[in-house]
């Protein structure tokens, strides 16, 4: 149970720097709001890589004929989300890295069978991320004007 509650307590804590930093691309101007910009493309690689390593050491505990599919998926995620940020174009960049979290929680949701507590929280998390990458997608194009 104490684990359960420190995942749940670090996973919720985890969405904190998305929201500071995209009240900094909503409210800082010149080199804080620049420094906002790149820390949220940054800090959203960093996150969507560690759940791509979380697949990778799900997929080391099931029997090997499923092991390759996790293992593949998840240096694919790590790939794509590095090329995404490579672009330089940063609403697209972030556009792609928000792709690799649906498609994360989509691969989840379609390999494993029971659904508990865990599954639950992914999903929450995964729309707190999704919001908030739609959110400084539309601050990025409101500023742009």
């Amino acid at each position: 149970m104490r684990s359960q509650l420190t995942t749940q307590a670090l996973g919720f804590a985890g969405l904190t720097p998305f929201y500071l930093l995209l009240g900094g691309v909503a409210f800082l101007k010149d080199y804080p709001r620049a420094l906002s910009v790149q820390g949220f493309v940054i800090y959203s690689l960093a996150i969507l890589c560690f759940l791509s390593g979380a697949l990778w050491g799900y997929a080391r505990g099931l029997p090997d004929r499923e092991q390759i599919g996790h293992l593949v998926i998840s240096n694919g995620i790590v790939v794509f989300a590095v090329a995404s940020v490579l672009t330089a174009q940063v609403v697209l960049a972030v556009l792609l890295l928000m792709l690799g979290y649906l498609s994360l929680l989509w691969f989840e949701r379609r390999t494993q069978e029971t659904r508990d507590w865990y599954s639950a929280m992914r999903a929450q998390l995964t729309l707190g991320v999704v919001l908030a990458h739609v959110l400084y997608v539309g601050l990025n194009v409101v500023m742009l004007d």
